[in-house]
């Protein structure tokens, strides 16, 4: 079959090609689409000319109009930093009371608190700060370095086991794997440990009471209710961070533990820390609010 033939009816050439007597046409393609591209390619080069574009080995093209989103962020960052000035500007430098006493401020820092929460704090400590296994609840009244403001910015600032040097630090030692008790010594324990919800019994001389003296009182203290300043838990409530089931203590004895929370004073500006610390207390209000 002749390349050259015709269609009869639209008078296009056909490519040769015959599907059960269907031919198929060797139509143009449309000028529009011709246009269409043309156009792109034109823009497409005048882009490259006048935005940035085309990487270099550490930099990229700047273009002829001087357009850089980042400039311009930069800029948008800092316009809506000066609009917030006045009142970030008392976060920073007035003390929790007078700040308790403006409402207008708790409200302004309250919505930008629960944001800073969201990006910073929420990936740990959960919505609304319910915490989870390995991280504290925050909407409790139950605090391993205190729940006032002023507490909660300094654990904010210098973290817990940080490299801040100022850091909180508390560290379970690990009772099993460095040999400091035996197997039976820690089963022993850990069945002592599980009474605790009773509250310790005056005089008890059991095995596990003498261990638990022995061992645990520097952090706990000797009714097991916990050091202010050592990040020892409270054993005799029903409050547990990593769990208080007999295979969870057990393994807590055997590894000990050392959770680690960022120092965020190089991270975030004063105002905000202090409005996390206001918003953080607000929480354990059961309110949510930073109030």
């Amino acid at each position: 079959m002749s390349v050259s033939e015709r269609d009869p009816v639209s008078g296009y050439a056909t490519t040769g090609h015959d599907w059960n007597g269907i031919k198929e046409l060797n139509s143009p393609i449309p000028h529009i689409v011709l246009w269409f591209l043309a156009v792109t390619h034109i823009y497409a080069v005048i882009s490259w000319v006048l935005l940035p574009s085309w990487p270099l080995i550490d930099s990229h093209t700047k273009g002829l109009v001087g357009v850089d989103q980042k400039t311009a962020v930069a800029a948008d960052i800092a316009s809506a930093d000066a609009a917030r000035a006045d009142w970030m500007s008392a976060l920073a430098t007035e003390d929790y009371d007078s700040l308790r006493a403006t409402p207008d401020l708790m409200a302004r820092a309250k919505e930008t608190a629960a944001a800073l929460f969201g990006q910073n704090c929420q990936a740990c400590h959960q919505e609304g700060g319910r915490g989870g296994p390995g991280f504290p609840r925050l909407s409790d009244h139950i605090w391993l370095w205190g729940g006032t403001a002023e507490e909660i910015e300094t654990t904010l600032r210098h973290g817990i086991n940080s490299p801040d040097p100022d850091t909180h630090f508390a560290q379970m030692p690990a009772f099993g794997r460095d040999g400091i008790l035996t197997r039976p010594e820690i089963t022993t324990l850990t069945d002592y440990v599980m009474t605790l919800q009773n509250g310790v019994i005056a005089g008890d001389s059991s095995e596990g009471a003498v261990l638990f003296q022995a061992n645990c009182v520097g952090c706990h203290g000797e009714d097991a209710k916990g050091v202010e300043g050592t990040g020892g838990q409270n054993l005799t409530d029903a409050d547990w961070l990593y769990g208080g089931d007999a295979a969870t203590i057990r393994q807590t004895l055997l590894n000990g533990r050392r959770g680690v929370m960022p120092a965020w004073q190089n991270r975030l500006s004063d105002a905000d820390i202090r409005m996390l610390a206001l918003y953080v207390e607000g929480l354990s209000k059961g309110s949510g609010d930073a109030q």
